[in-house]
């Protein structure tokens, strides 16, 4: 980063370039995504490699994801798990689980819960 020269100061304000400004803020950015790929290498480090990505979707699955599918129809597959067996688990009707899965509903605040916890995960994993 290049030395940053305020335009204009005062004692409660300081004046920045466009491009300064800017510059200030890719650094801070870069700063916040190193630190908290630090603590996901910690994590990982500290419970295992393969418990820390058993929390995590493969590729693949992300692109599908990204393409429309749901988080909720990934992580059942990710898990191994059918509509029917997630609905056992869950205590959330297969019915309900694949109006989520295709979109046809959201899913109330109270399904999300069960299928999260059924799923290890939180309840913001399945949001898109």
């Amino acid at each position: 980063m290049s030395i940053i020269t305020p335009l204009a100061e005062t004692a409660d304000t300081v004046t920045l370039s466009r491009t300064d400004y800017e510059a200030m803020l890719d650094a801070l950015e870069d700063a916040t995504d190193i630190a908290v790929l630090k603590e996901r290498i910690a994590e990982e480090e500290r419970i295992g490699k393969e418990a820390y990505r058993a929390n995590c979707l493969p590729i693949e699955l992300v692109e599908r994801m990204l393409a429309g599918e749901t988080p909720l129809k990934l992580w059942r597959e990710h898990r191994k798990l059918t509509i029917a067996a997630l609905a056992t688990v869950s205590s959330v009707s297969g019915s309900y689980i694949s109006e989520i899965e295709t979109g046809r509903k959201r899913g109330s605040v109270d399904a999300l819960k069960k299928l999260s916890k059924a799923l290890g995960l939180t309840v913001d994993d399945l949001l898109a």
